[in-house]
């Protein structure tokens, strides 16, 4: 059983390194929707995947992730409504990956696994990968912020966004890339630190979720999604009243 708590709080840490990065971009940017409208675009690359050919496929998710990008992009040509417009695009992403499931015959199931999956029973070999992949796109923002400047930098961050958005979907769901990439970086942005503190607070917090899944037998995916979100409330209020 220490393993499974392990693999599962190793997985957390490995997601958190890259997320909480991407998520200090998305806030400074101040299009938070964008991380969700992304993943649940790539959820429904994931769902049309599974209905017709009964896996999912990393290609198609990556392939609607990239689309829901560019919109996004083009969004900001109409900044004072692209917070909006994102938000519509996160429902037709979520109403679409519903739509598709009703038509699976284990749709429930696969809903909630693109919606929160249990990281729990991710494989040691998938922790592997998920750790070198994520080490890739780590060097790749390096280059990019080092070496490249305009649209061209801009674009591949979107490229870059949606690779690790994609591959964290298809892992662990929307929610926990959502909690992951928001809750730690806007916990930081209300404290005034910076992205050290939110890599050590959302691990914290990921710590701390997973220990209650495993004490009151919660599923540990929404445990995440839950003490992410609800600490992340607690500090926003807290910075409203203090």
């Amino acid at each position: 059983m220490i393993d499974v708590f392990l693999h599962a709080l190793i997985l957390s840490f490995i997601l958190l390194g890259i997320h909480a990065y991407f998520g200090f971009e998305i806030v400074r940017r101040g299009i938070i929707f964008t991380d969700i409208a992304i993943a649940q675009f790539s959820a429904v690359g994931l769902a049309i995947s599974l209905l017709l050919y009964d896996k999912s496929s990393y290609a198609l998710a990556l392939l609607f992730a990239i689309f829901s990008s560019l919109l996004v992009a083009l969004s900001q040509r109409k900044k004072e409504y692209a917070e909006a417009f994102i938000g519509i695009l996160y429902a037709l992403g979520f109403s679409s990956v519903v739509l598709l499931l009703s038509k699976s015959p284990h749709g429930m199931e696969e809903f909630l696994n693109l919606t929160a999956s249990d990281i729990l029973f991710v494989q040691k070999r998938e922790i592997l990968k998920t750790a070198l992949l994520y080490t890739l796109f780590g060097l790749l923002i390096y280059l990019r912020k080092r070496f490249l400047k305009g649209a061209l930098k801009e674009f591949t961050f979107f490229v870059l966004f949606s690779l690790t958005v994609t591959s964290s979907v298809e892992l662990v769901g929307v929610f926990i890339v959502f909690s992951m990439l928001v809750a730690p970086a806007l916990t930081a942005k209300l404290l005034n630190r910076g992205l050290l503190f939110a890599w050590v607070y959302g691990s914290l917090v990921n710590t701390l979720g997973i220990v209650i899944s495993f004490q009151l037998d919660l599923p540990t995916g929404f445990s995440l999604v839950f003490v992410h979100s609800l600490l992340t409330a607690l500090v926003f209020l807290g910075r409203v009243f203090i």
